[in-house]
């Protein structure tokens, strides 16, 4: 579905009719700010729902906590059923940032305990921005932080249609890219098994439901089952997957970026050493070799978004790229 569809028992009324056609017009002629005043219980909610229905363009709408985000993405559920609803808040549960304290040598490595939960919303967030129009994103501060680039994540989709011809060992080849992992006991999202030499089964992190590929010479079939009991829910002709993270990096930009860090390493290297730092020299070096080797194996390491200028080619001092630069030019 590429339009909204506002499913509601209600029809606007008192002053929200002028409101919504005023605030789609303003919309249409280019305005950059409006505000659109009201008490609480006024209906301000089902009044934008409106708005959006009318506009038809992927919409961001940024709360300043999680819990007014929840009630909003809750809301916006509800009045958009049949259209592309996300939640996109910070999906840490716990963050202890890397430090060290030089005078008693005593390293404390960056520690973090992420919401699966969340991890997987927010990934349902940018691949539905990638794949259709008709999306919202209900979201927190979180929208404007660090995110990997949309271009390398584009980039690392996968599209399998019925019919195609696709060697099996190439399509594992390529999931594993994609940071899939291959489990045939555990079966969780962002994971994959193989079940005999033809059925491949792939359980996308980003949605309830898995995906079976029966694959011969060419793929015979592609349908969604559910990921407990293996049932088929539907057939499709084609299916789009996208990586398990959001900092994923394509193969041709690994060598380059590592170079890049190395570069840099030396002339830190160079600094701490000058400075009689010999014990913090080495380690940042340490460190950071670990790190490299990790992606240089793997395309992934703990931490990986501390590189990320490197891999996407940014400048010393330029903005990295954020769920913003997910969205098409034209969102409201």
């Amino acid at each position: 579905m590429d339009k909204f569809k506002l499913v509601s028992k209600y029809k606007p009324c008192g002053d929200q009719p002028q409101a919504i056609s005023k605030l789609v017009q303003g919309i249409i002629a280019g305005k950059k700010e409006q505000v659109l005043l009201g008490v609480t219980g006024s209906g301000k909610t089902f009044t934008m729902a409106n708005v959006i229905e009318n506009v038809n363009k992927p919409v961001l709408v940024i709360s300043h906590n999680k819990t007014l985000a929840a009630q909003l993405y809750a809301e916006f559920k509800e009045f958009f059923p049949d259209n592309a609803v996300h939640y996109f808040v910070s999906y840490y549960d716990y963050y202890q940032p890397e430090a060290y304290i030089p005078q008693r040598d005593i390293y404390i490595e960056k520690d973090a305990s992420i919401n699966e939960n969340l991890e997987r919303l927010r990934l349902g967030a940018t691949s539905s921005l990638l794949s259709r129009n008709d999306v919202i994103i209900i979201a927190s501060v979180s929208c404007i932080y660090n995110l990997g680039s949309p271009e390398d994540y584009a980039e690392m989709t996968l599209t399998v249609r019925k019919g195609e011809q696709i060697p099996r060992r190439s399509l594992l080849k390529r999931l594993v890219e994609m940071q899939y992992e291959r489990n045939d006991i555990d079966f969780k999202p962002g994971s994959f098994r193989l079940r005999g030499g033809e059925v491949i089964d792939i359980f996308p992190p980003y949605q309830d439901n898995a995906l079976r590929i029966i694959l011969d010479d060419a793929i015979q079939q592609i349908g969604l089952i559910h990921p407990l009991t293996g049932k088929k829910i539907s057939e499709l002709d084609k299916s789009t997957l996208f990586p398990t993270k959001h900092f994923i990096i394509p193969e041709d930009k690994i060598s380059l970026g590592i170079k890049s860090i190395r570069d840099e390493l030396e002339k830190h290297l160079k600094v701490l050493q000058k400075q009689g730092k010999t014990l913090e020299a080495h380690r940042l070096e340490t460190r950071t070799n670990y790190d490299l080797e990790m992606i240089s194996e793997i395309g992934y390491c703990k931490g990986i978004e501390n590189y990320s200028r490197h891999f996407s080619n940014r400048l010393l001092g330029q903005r990295p790229t954020t769920l913003l630069d997910y969205f098409q030019e034209d969102f409201v």
